[in-house]
């Protein structure tokens, strides 16, 4: 197990902030957060977006489910940094097939609609 930095006080995903360190379950830094994923209007937490540390692999998702705690300075997972989805694993053709359903692939979609969105 690594030795974490002190990540400060518990937090909700509302004060969450871009480039906070994220760590698996066993405190390995596996990146930072590059964009909180939530759903305002019904006030929902889907999961953050994880940008990898440069200049090392793909973005990376990390769902509400995965996460095991918010602190100031830190996200800590409930699972290994490999565990995390890539944003596009959810695709068009799922949707049609009634992936709506599925919370996490509904959250995988946004994802990638926002990484994909022109700047």
């Amino acid at each position: 197990m690594n030795a974490v930095e002190d990540l400060g006080a518990k937090v909700s995903y509302l004060a969450l902030a871009v480039g906070t360190r994220v760590y698996d379950v066993d405190s390995a830094p596996v990146g930072v957060v590059e964009h909180v994923l939530t759903d305002e209007r019904s006030d929902i937490f889907h999961g953050v977006i994880v940008a990898p540390p440069k200049p090392y692999g793909s973005h990376r998702f990390a769902h509400r489910e995965q996460i095991a705690d918010l602190y100031e300075r830190g996200v800590m997972l409930s699972v290994p940094g490999g565990e995390m989805h890539e944003p596009g694993e959810d695709t068009p053709a799922r949707e049609v097939e009634g992936a709506d359903g599925d919370p996490v692939r509904v959250a995988l979609r946004r994802a990638w609609e926002w990484l994909s969105r022109p700047r």
